[in-house]
């Protein structure tokens, strides 16, 4: 994907950056380095590579720490409402700050 001048403009208008002449073309040149790497990473076929849901497991048996899935908190809404200056009906009220 080749980037134009306008590209990185655009990019850094919506970035809300204020890049000068000098500072555009570096840009263009490290954005258009940066999607060269992309498109070369998509082009690595890894259809039949499983995801890995840590590095570590591509070069070591890795055990997965998983806890049960149970409750372990009790509602405590009144217990925690009790230093509020004002509730009402389970609910911190607070004063108006817009008018």
């Amino acid at each position: 994907m080749a980037l134009t001048p306008e590209d990185v403009s655009r990019i850094a208008s919506l970035a809300r950056l204020d890049l000068s002449p000098a500072e555009q073309a570096a840009m263009l040149t490290q954005l258009g380095g940066f999607f060269r790497i992309v498109e070369q990473m998509s082009a690595v076929d890894t259809s039949g590579v499983e995801p890995l849901y840590t590095p570590l497991s591509a070069v070591q048996q890795v055990a997965l720490r998983l806890r049960d899935d149970a409750v372990t908190e009790a509602n405590e809404r009144d217990v925690n409402q009790q230093s509020a200056p004002a509730v009402e009906d389970g609910l911190f009220l607070v004063p108006k700050v817009i008018e």
